[in-house]
């Protein structure tokens, strides 16, 4: 299993780690969900579906098995430490924490699918499964109303080409919570990554790699993640000017519908994973509307940075989605540059927080001196150290000086560099 994403919930946890495991199976069956796995499953509707979902179980087909995710906790955490010396201060509120990870209890599945009846017959679709309470906990209904509440209340403003589109789901009589999703692709910016990651290693491997295509493909894979980094913040953008923040964005959180880098020009990415996205409509951030949610932590963190009304917990809400959107950046600038196994999404984010303490300056002089890093360098170099001056605000370790999503993508390095 592979580190893929990073989720903050509340439920005796400082956040968590969703991991991915992609299984192999049987190609597409047509069964019906119902009559999935050779047997009958009694199905009831969803409590509170927006009437424009589908929430017919007899109008899908299920097909085989392509993936699963686990979820992992976080038990204890410490402050950042660079030293015996180090003491904690309030600059360090509202960061990431060195964290102990155990095994957590929800499991969650994947399979292909499509509607089959009605005016979108034919539509390819992805369900993803939830446990019933006796498998996950109450903690699984939680997510799976989560998820769908937010999708509902996006969609009602408008279809955003950056967001996965939710078509329906319903709930089984196991309390299983079927949600059915447009297909937007199979793979997810952390399966491109590491695909990246690997094509580099078997070049090298190779003995004399020509110049020339190393300059091409390095060409094709910047516009390749720039195009990423775009269409995750258009998506992200959307969700704050509709009052939600996404609080799970990783690499495992955009779905692409082509990882080929030679198709650049028809990548769409898609934000995907709103389990603990949170509602931060002023009603929502009232006195004593923030507790007992999976957005406990967040605003137990909020409150600890100095963030006591409405407007100051929304402002750091934001501001805790661009760090971890600045997170993603720093992996997807490092993971795809990189031979296999020179840089993960833990090892680079203790090197930001813990070495380096978000001196993203001390960060690249340190890479300059490993020749593995080389190309990620080049990469943030580009348009005069452009790449670096983003990445230092987004990761800012002061949360009111982090830029809006709507800033992020206006910047330079966004826009013109590549």
């Amino acid at each position: 299993m592979n580190l893929v994403a990073v989720h903050r919930v509340s439920l005796e946890c400082v956040s968590r780690f969703s991991l991915i495991h992609r299984e192999s199976g049987e190609g597409f069956s047509g069964r019906r969900i119902v009559n999935s796995r050779g047997r009958n499953r009694p199905i009831r509707r969803l409590h509170a579906v927006t009437a424009g979902l589908i929430t017919s179980a007899e109008s899908f087909e299920v097909g085989r098995l392509i993936g699963s995710y686990g979820f992992m906790n976080v038990t204890s955490y410490t402050g950042l430490q660079s030293g015996s010396d180090f003491e904690y201060t309030s600059d360090d509120i509202g960061r990431l924490k060195s964290q102990d990870i155990g095994e957590g209890g929800v499991k969650i599945r994947l399979y292909e699918g499509r509607i089959s009846q009605g005016p979108f017959r034919g539509t390819p679709i992805v369900f993803k499964v939830y446990p019933g309470q006796r498998a996950g906990g109450v903690e699984a209904d939680m997510m799976a109303a989560n998820e769908l509440n937010a999708h509902s209340f996006l969609q009602s403003k408008s279809l955003p080409a950056n967001l996965l589109i939710l078509v329906g789901g319903f709930e089984t009589q196991l309390g299983e919570q079927w949600l059915a999703f447009r297909d937007g692709g199979k793979d997810s910016a952390a399966d491109y990554a590491q695909t990246a990651s690997e094509k580099t290693s078997r070049a090298r491997s190779q003995g004399v790699w020509n110049p020339y295509e190393k300059e091409q493909m390095m060409k094709r894979r910047r516009n390749f993640v720039i195009k990423i980094l775009q269409g995750a913040m258009k998506g992200l953008a959307f969700m704050h000017d509709n009052d939600r923040l996404h609080q799970s964005l990783g690499p495992s959180s955009i779905v692409l519908n082509t990882p080929a880098e030679r198709e650049a020009i028809y990548l769409i990415p898609r934000l995907r994973d709103l389990a603990f996205s949170v509602d931060i409509r002023p009603s929502c951030l009232e006195e004593g509307a923030t507790s007992g949610s999976l957005s406990e932590q967040l605003w137990r963190r909020a409150t600890a940075a100095g963030a006591f009304t409405v407007f100051e917990k929304r402002a750091f809400g934001i501001a805790d989605d661009i760090y971890e959107a600045g997170l993603l950046f720093a992996y997807l600038a490092f993971v795809p540059f990189c031979e296999a196994g020179v840089m993960d999404s833990l090892s680079l984010q203790r090197l930001l927080e813990n070495t380096f303490r978000l001196d993203i300056e001390a960060v690249r002089e340190y890479c300059l001196a490993d020749e593995r890093l080389e190309e990620a360098v080049k990469f943030l170099d580009l348009g005069d150290r452009a790449g670096w001056e983003l990445l230092q605000a987004m990761l800012n370790a002061d949360h009111r000086k982090r830029p809006m999503a709507e800033a992020v993508l206006s910047h330079r390095f966004l826009n013109g560099v590549v």
